[in-house]
């Protein structure tokens, strides 16, 4: 099982890398640029081209993570093409970088047409990726139903999947305090199997390339997206055990978003992880 955390590329991408390695981590999470800022970054060829060795040769997965503003569903004639030419340049980084691709939240439409929202979303998916030749993928991230209902369900990731001309460039992220949060994954004994029954029969697990692990600070279905630390939220260990111990989780890199532990650092929690995944 690859499991890792958020990691910061303040002293670069290979450091970032550097990073994971000492941490035995399996996998990690960078952002490619500033995370508040769609401004496009130049960034060092042979610092990306360096992580993608690093994580090569020791067999640690990353995963890129699109900056905060980053919206598909905007109807903002500027921000939609400050986002485009944003994913793009995440894309290029990731793809130096040989990362799995880059996470992009599933987008928020405020107008009253919802219907607009979706076609403002594949749009710029067509956009973003009609000419895009790498392997890197945009990772579609389910949300918490904050705000928004849209993007909390798996039928509505895999419509926009499907409806996408350049199908062949998107996956999906999944992210556990999301799912949870929204009602998707239920509190019930029986939630994750019934979830995963659903993702098996609509084909969401075939496109399934990186989890985002994170517990939940408030009971499930109140669409409140706070991540806690695993096992000491709402969804707890024996969910996560389950979770954890399922065939298709087993085989995608897992990604930690949870509060940093107070010793600084995420060992002990990616050792829980693997854990429960054993036992």
């Amino acid at each position: 099982m690859k499991i890792g955390c958020h990691i910061s590329i303040r002293n670069g991408y290979e450091e970032a890398a550097k990073t994971a390695f000492k941490l035995k981590a399996g996998a990690f999470q960078y952002f490619p640029k500033n995370p508040r800022s769609l401004t496009i970054k130049r960034w060092n060829p042979k610092d990306a081209e360096a992580c993608s060795r690093l994580c090569n040769e020791q067999g640690i997965a990353s995963i890129a993570h699109s900056p905060y503003p980053t919206n598909l569903a905007s109807e903002d004639s500027q921000l939609r093409q400050a986002t485009v030419m944003s994913l793009r340049n995440d894309l290029e980084i990731a793809e130096a970088c040989g990362s799995v691709g880059v996470v992009v939240h599933f987008g928020k439409y405020k107008g009253g047409d919802t219907l607009q929202g979706y076609k403002n979303i594949i749009q710029c998916l067509h956009e973003v990726l009609s000419d895009w030749q790498g392997h890197a993928k945009l990772l579609i991230e389910n949300q918490a139903g904050e705000g928004t209902k849209m993007g909390t369900s798996l039928e509505e990731l895999m419509q926009i999947r499907n409806l996408s001309d350049c199908r062949e460039h998107i996956g999906f992220c999944f992210d556990t305090c999301h799912a949870y949060a929204c009602g998707l994954w239920s509190s019930h004994p029986n939630g994750w199997s019934e979830l995963a029954f659903k993702a098996s029969t609509l084909g969401y697990f075939d496109h399934l390339k990186a989890i985002h692990i994170n517990d939940s600070l408030y009971p499930g279905g109140m669409r409140k997206d706070r991540h806690e630390n695993i096992g000491k939220g709402y969804i707890g260990e024996l969910r996560f055990r389950e979770f954890l111990q399922s065939p298709i989780v087993q085989s995608i890199p897992l990604v930690l978003e949870t509060p940093t532990p107070q010793d600084g650092s995420h060992l002990s929690e990616i050792e829980l992880v693997l854990g429960l995944s054993r036992s």
